[in-house]
């Protein structure tokens, strides 16, 4: 394997030393967050059942899947809901024989609306499922069967980095705390539906933030920008608290006074997806949970790809943890790219190169033992690709 590992160093600024820095995080309540983790958990769980029924994971692609919006009439204290939203679960599943007597289909659903239930709170009754599935071909199917080395069902390249820069912790750490029972149980008009935008200028960094808020908390127009004020001044107290940079912020920035209830952004249920915008799988956050304009990122959605044979998923969620684990066991790496490439057939535990690009400090070259280092450690990431990719199954890394 080690003739397909390439080292290259790279003359260049880091991106926590660089002027300019641009982070996105998407939260839960996110129409694109929602796609995510819905068809990542419907995913992990349909392998879980494969595997009790076959005794293997059997293929499947549940990567293209889209949340229509649904349509709301909003009002202070409590608008109402005209049409439910619908997640259409669209793709591939090896769909089993009679024998084994499982509906994928009606499995999938409970799945999903199980997911509802448990992660937001105002939504479950007013989402409806549609299914758009089919038979994974034979082609496919048959990387499954009679090898103990699962070969890949796709011609891929992804790419990992570490470490986390500043920016990348405050946008992240600060969505998670919007979302926290903490700051719920202070501010329940905030809904889950949060997407913030972080602009880093040298030691400064401005936080755009969209919030949706929940009409049947607010009463009127001047309640709600109350509320708005409030809510943003312990999102920057909270933020500075996290970081030595200078927190600068805003919350709903098209929000119009003059305009009325059609000035500010409410929702019925907490997520823009009842009423303003649709999701898909894919367009939300990076497999380190964050969306980095300043770093570069694989074209893959991770979500409801196959976690044994899909390296789109693996790959994606592998290259970020080498990278990390090269950053923080070589000495002088500031910063560390990894791109992992593979063909389809080729075995996933064999990628057809993976290039790592660390940038040393004073843009030194790596010496002998660093390479070697860093070689080991790719090495050993392959050879347990079967425990790497058993978390994957079983929900211990986190994707969105």
């Amino acid at each position: 394997m080690s003739e397909q590992i390439f080292v290259e160093t790279t003359k260049a600024t880091p991106t926590f030393k660089k002027q300019f820095e641009i982070v996105e995080r998407k939260g839960i309540g996110h129409p694109d967050t929602i796609c995510d983790l819905v068809m990542d958990k419907v995913s992990i769980e349909l392998s879980k059942l494969y595997l009790k029924e076959t005794g293997i994971i059997q293929h499947h692609n549940l990567d293209k899947t889209m949340l229509v919006a649904g349509q709301t009439e909003n009002r202070f204290g409590g608008g109402s809901v005209l049409k439910p939203m619908k997640l259409i679960m669209g793709d591939r599943v090896t769909i089993l024989s009679d024998d084994h007597r499982v509906p994928i289909g009606d499995f999938m659903i409970t799945t999903a609306k199980s997911w509802f239930e448990n992660n937001l709170r105002n939504v479950n009754e007013y989402v409806e499922f549609a299914l758009e599935i089919g038979q994974s071909s034979k082609e496919l199917r048959s990387i499954f069967e009679g090898s103990k080395t699962v070969a890949s069902n796709d011609t891929s390249a992804l790419v990992g980095y570490a470490p986390f820069t500043k920016t990348e912790s405050v946008v992240l750490e600060t969505e998670r705390y919007i979302n926290s029972k903490k700051f719920k149980d202070e501010f329940p008009f905030a809904g889950e539906d949060v997407k913030i935008m972080g602009f880093r200028n040298g030691q400064w960094l401005d936080l755009t933030m969209a919030i949706a808020f929940v009409d049947r908390y607010v009463d009127s127009v001047d309640d709600y920008f109350a509320k708005k004020h409030r809510i943003l001044e312990a999102i920057i107290e909270h933020a500075s608290e996290k970081t030595d940079l200078n927190i600068h912020g805003a919350v709903n920035c098209l929000d119009d006074k003059s305009r009325g209830i059609d000035g500010t952004y409410l929702t019925v249920l907490g997520t823009s997806a009842d009423n303003a915008d649709s999701g898909e799988v894919g367009r939300g956050n990076k497999a380190n949970q964050v969306i980095s304009i300043s770093r570069p990122a694989g074209a893959e959605a991770i979500a409801g790809k196959n976690p044994v044979s899909h390296i789109g998923k693996i790959y994606n969620t592998l290259s970020f943890k080498l990278a990390n684990d090269i950053q923080q066991q070589v000495p002088d790496i500031e910063e560390v790219f990894v791109w992992m490439y593979n063909i389809i057939g080729r075995p996933v535990n064999n990628p057809k190169a993976v290039v790592v690009q660390p940038l040393t400090k004073n843009n030194s070259e790596l010496d002998t033992s660093q390479q070697a280092q860093i070689r080991e450690i790719i090495s050993s990431g392959l050879e347990k690709m079967d425990q790497f990719c058993r978390k994957l199954l079983y929900d211990e890394t986190p994707i969105a």
